[in-house]
């Protein structure tokens, strides 16, 4: 099913899939990774996130490019979780022999502003808060390849289409957005949908 905005072509990004809804058992563990500093999460969510990756169009080689923090707020949080589920990502497509030719690259891909949290903002807000945000720092590494865009959670699209923009702008062929987690008015709280595993079983897997 495509969203509104999708279906208008207003996003950058060519495709957009989740492992699942913002709600239940995945929005706790998402907050929990985010706010309360339980980095094992991201791997735990990233190797979820392997199953989002074959609703994706078949990919031969990506480049797979998490979402960027700026410096400030990463040195506030200690960690980017968007990179650390597209290494959790990575490290499950990997084990079960179906990374292919696609590879891992951070750092290429940076926020150069501070912006504010996109949360409680309306439509029009994000996509101003983060236009002129991010920027290409090794434009060869992603030039003529398909990206592979990992963010944690994705709303309006807003922050994803920001960061298509520029990766095509500097020659990429095509950005295809993986997110843990939507949170849209489409998709509303359905409040009994949990995981099929217990928010303990990660801290022991």
């Amino acid at each position: 099913m495509l969203c509104g905005s999708c279906r208008q072509g207003e996003q950058e990004f060519d495709v957009a899939r989740s492992y699942g809804l913002y709600v239940g058992n995945l929005r706790k563990v998402t907050l929990q990774l985010k706010f309360h500093g339980q980095e094992y999460l991201g791997y735990r969510l990233g190797a979820l996130m392997a199953r989002a990756w074959e609703a994706l169009p078949e990919i031969d080689s990506a480049i797979v490019v998490p979402v960027p923090l700026h410096p400030s707020r990463r040195r506030q949080r200690g960690f980017n979780q968007a990179e650390l589920l597209a290494r959790g990502l990575v490290r499950k497509l990997r084990k079960e022999g179906r990374l292919g030719g696609s590879r891992l690259v951070a750092g290429s891909l940076r926020r150069i502003r501070a912006t504010l949290p996109q949360v409680g903002l309306s439509v029009s807000a994000r996509r101003e808060n983060v236009s002129g945000v991010f920027f290409v720092d090794r434009p060869e590494q992603v030039r003529n390849r398909t990206v592979v865009l990992v963010d944690d959670v994705m709303t309006t699209g807003a922050t994803l289409s920001a960061c298509a923009a520029v990766l095509k702008r500097v020659g990429a062929s095509r950005v295809l957005a993986l997110s843990l987690a939507r949170a849209t008015p489409q998709f509303p709280d359905l409040g009994g949908i949990e995981l099929a595993s217990p928010i303990d079983e990660f801290r022991h897997n």
